[in-house]
C-alpha cells in the first residue's frame, strides 16, 4: 500500500536536459549539449560552422541561418576597395567565419578614363586584332575537322577574321563623324567602403580588426 500524497501531488524528476546541462536545446527536442567555449574567440577554434552557438542576450542560441535575413553593422570603413578586401582577408586569415561579412561601397559613380585619341587608322587597327582574335578560334575549331593542312585553314581563318575586324572598325568610327575622337574604359568606384558584419558576430571582428589596425 502506497502512502498519502501532498496537496500539491506527486513529485515529478525533471528530465529536461536543457535544465541539467546549462546549454539551451533546440525547438526541435533535445540534442547533444554545445561544449563549453565553442561560442567565444578561442583563435578561431571556437567558430562551429551549422552547429547552434550560445550568446546574444539573455544566452540565447545563435542558429547559421540564412545570411540575408540575419541584421549586420559597420564595424570599420575605408576609402579603397583594397583596404577594405585586406580586412576581411585578415580576418578570414584569423579563423574568422566570413561569411557573416560583406563589403558595401556607398557614394559610387563613374569614372571613364581616357585612353588616348582615336583616328580611322588605330580603329581599324583595334578592329583587326579583335577580328584576328576571332578568326583564330574559328579556325582553331574548323581546323578539328580539316583532313589535312589544318594550318592552312587556321591561317587563312585569321586572315579573313582580320580584314573583316579592321574593315568594321574603320567604318563603326567613321560613323561617329569626330563625335568621339578618343577611346577610354569605364568604371564604377564609390567613395567609402564599409566591412558589415553580422550582428552576434560584430564584437568579435571588431576585436581581430583591431590587431590590423594597430599595424598601421
Amino acid at each position: 500500500m502506497t502512502g498519502p500524497q501532498g496537496p500539491q501531488g506527486p513529485q515529478v524528476t525533471n528530465t529536461n536536459p536543457s535544465q541539467t546541462t546549462g546549454w539551451p536545446q533546440t525547438a526541435a527536442g533535445p540534442s547533444n549539449p554545445i561544449p563549453p567555449g565553442a561560442g567565444g574567440m578561442t583563435g578561431g577554434a571556437g567558430y562551429l560552422p551549422g552547429m547552434l552557438r550560445p550568446g546574444g542576450l539573455g544566452g540565447a542560441v545563435i542558429p547559421d541561418g540564412p545570411l540575408l535575413q540575419q541584421p549586420s553593422v559597420e564595424i570599420a570603413s575605408y576609402e579603397s576597395y583594397g583596404d577594405a578586401q585586406r580586412a576581411v582577408d585578415y580576418l578570414s586569415d584569423r579563423g574568422f567565419p566570413v561569411q557573416y561579412t560583406s563589403i558595401v561601397g556607398t557614394g559610387l559613380h563613374s569614372v571613364e578614363q581616357v585612353l588616348g585619341r582615336m583616328t580611322t587608322s588605330r580603329a581599324a587597327l583595334s578592329g583587326a586584332g579583335a577580328g584576328a582574335w576571332l578568326g583564330l578560334l574559328i579556325g582553331l575549331l574548323l581546323g578539328l575537322f580539316a583532313v589535312g593542312g589544318w594550318l592552312a585553314v587556321v591561317l587563312t581563318a585569321l586572315g579573313i577574321g582580320a580584314v573583316w575586324g579592321a574593315v568594321l572598325g574603320a567604318v563603326a568610327h567613321a560613323a561617329s563623324r569626330g563625335q568621339r575622337d578618343f577611346s577610354s574604359r569605364s568604371r564604377l568606384e564609390a567613395s567609402q567602403y564599409a566591412v558589415n558584419v553580422t550582428q552576434h558576430y560584430a564584437d568579435d571582428a571588431r576585436r581581430l580588426l583591431a590587431g590590423l589596425h594597430g599595424n598601421h
